[in-house]
């Protein structure tokens, strides 16, 4: 059985003389594709007039071409049609046995040549590397003809290596530039940028935003609470005690916070109190009350040459404002008639070194020095033989008598003109010893700065299973901190050190 198929007249047998298929195959003349592209379209009207010209059939025209005028594989060097945009390979166009004498010369070899020097490039960075020598022509050509085509290739490599390396050199130039560009970006960002990079290396920095004295005391809290810290994806564990240090020592309103770190106000007051939370159950006993023993041997001059070693403590009261109650009955517990509005009142008791030893839980601005001392709980705490230094307001000679103690307050008057010489020496002794305790009380309030503002009402309800308030947990965090930081009472290396 004999069909022809192909334009070129080929008389192809479908099967041979013994019944066997014979591998054969039909392409159709390329299409003109018009709407994928300038470029796509150039290329498709090329081939297809490359394709018609080829094939030199006066019934084919560009315009209209029937589907059934195929072009057989024995017409190409692979047996089909190249990819329609791979120009250079040989198959772009049907090459051979096209039944016209015109001699063409093949294209294989430039492809073959082409396609190694895009392997080379990727294999070896563009750099220029030997290749084969080109095999023989599948058509002949005169051996002028070869040289001169060597010649132009040769000179065309050269020239695009050249170019290439002008670009490589541009190139790296640029990179380097913005690479340069962005180190010094990223240098200025951690500037601004709240992370760990915003304070190492800066003291003032450190002791204007936490009130530490230096970066290795911040690192140190941070590494003792990070583990009970709530996970947050917005903010890591070294912004949260940042925050909750920066609202302590600035007094920053929360929103301006939460615009500083980039968070909502509400996740910003939820990490806030979280954060005081575990500051208060981890850093919470380092207002502790020393042993007998550790006090005398840290003893300051000035008190053991006043008192001995029998000094213990130096208490006080301080006072910080809070919101009018709209109960009336804690509108009148909270009323202060010494401060004029509401507050809650707090004793604090510090060592002879300055150290904070104990803080009252809060109570409200009505009751008396006298009440708080009595009922808070510190009295249990004294020794036989202690001696507690107080302001004229504390009327605990009785209390603190029946610890077998003795309370040092100035002199009264009582209806004299003047304090007799005796009483005047004791007095100035006293207060001389006594004014220590409200400079710890001035430097805590001084140093953490939301001490001076005015409390929201619901921070004096008491916490979610606990018989503290929030109040009282930042008044101890501010204590605690305080502690952390070098005594206003004693200067560092004045004095030994107890390791008890």
């Amino acid at each position: 059985m004999v069909r022809t198929c192909c334009v070129l007249g080929c008389n192809v047998r479908s099967y041979d003389r013994h019944g066997n298929k014979v591998g054969l195959s039909f392409y159709a003349f390329p299409t003109w594709k018009q709407r994928e592209g300038a470029h796509v379209s150039d290329v498709t009207k090329r081939r297809r007039l490359a394709w018609i010209a080829a094939v030199r059939r006066a019934d084919i025209k560009f315009c209209y071409v029937s589907r059934y005028q195929l072009v057989c594989s024995r017409h190409f060097h692979s047996g089909k049609p190249a990819y329609e945009m791979d120009q250079t390979n040989p198959d772009w166009v049907p090459t051979l046995h096209m039944g016209h004498s015109e001699i063409r010369t093949s294209h294989s070899d430039r492809h073959r040549r082409r396609t190694q020097r895009q392997q080379n490039k990727v294999l070896f960075g563009g750099k220029r590397q030997p290749h084969p020598q080109p095999q023989s022509l599948i058509l002949k050509v005169t051996g002028a003809d070869a040289e001169n085509i060597d010649i132009r290739e040769k000179q065309t490599e050269d020239q695009q290596l050249t170019n290439d390396c002008v670009h490589c050199v541009q190139s790296r130039a640029e990179i380097n530039r913005l690479l340069e560009e962005n180190r010094k970006l990223k240098s200025k960002l951690d500037k601004t940028e709240l992370n760990e990079n915003f304070l190492k290396g800066d003291t003032e920095k450190v002791k204007y935003y936490t009130g530490f004295t230096c970066f290795a005391i911040f690192m140190s809290v941070l590494e003792n609470v990070k583990a009970f810290l709530t996970a947050s994806k917005k903010l890591p564990h070294f912004q949260m005690l940042l925050l909750t240090l920066m609202r302590l020592r600035l007094d920053l309103p929360v929103q301006h916070l939460s615009y500083l770190f980039n968070v909502s106000y509400k996740t910003l007051s939820s990490v806030f109190s979280d954060t005081i939370d575990v500051l208060h159950a981890r850093f919470g006993i380092l207002v502790h009350w020393p042993e007998r023993h550790c006090l005398q041997a840290t003893m300051p001059p000035q008190f053991t040459d006043t008192f001995g070693n029998r000094v213990a403590i130096i208490v006080d009261c301080f006072e910080i404002r809070t919101e009018r109650p709209s109960n009336l009955k804690a509108r009148a517990q909270t009323y202060s008639h010494y401060k004029g509005t509401h507050t809650m009142k707090y004793l604090i008791r510090i060592t002879p070194q300055g150290a904070i030893s104990f803080i009252s839980k809060g109570w409200g601005g009505r009751a008396s020095d006298k009440h708080i001392t009595e009922q808070c709980g510190i009295l249990n705490k004294l020794l036989p033989g202690d001696v507690v230094l107080a302001d004229r307001g504390f009327d605990i000679r009785d209390a603190v008598g029946m610890m077998c103690a003795e309370v040092k307050i100035p002199a009264f008057t009582r209806g004299f003109c003047q304090l007799d010489a005796k009483d005047i020496e004791n007095t100035r002794a006293i207060a001389h010893l006594r004014i220590h305790v409200e400079r710890v009380i001035g430097s805590l309030r001084n140093k953490f700065k939301m001490l001076h503002t005015t409390m929201p009402i619901r921070s004096l309800l008491p916490c979610e299973g606990e018989d503290v308030t929030f109040l009282d947990k930042i008044v101890r965090v501010c204590c605690v901190l305080v502690n952390m930081c070098p005594s206003v009472v004693v200067k560092p290396g004045t004095h030994e050190t107890c390791t008890c």
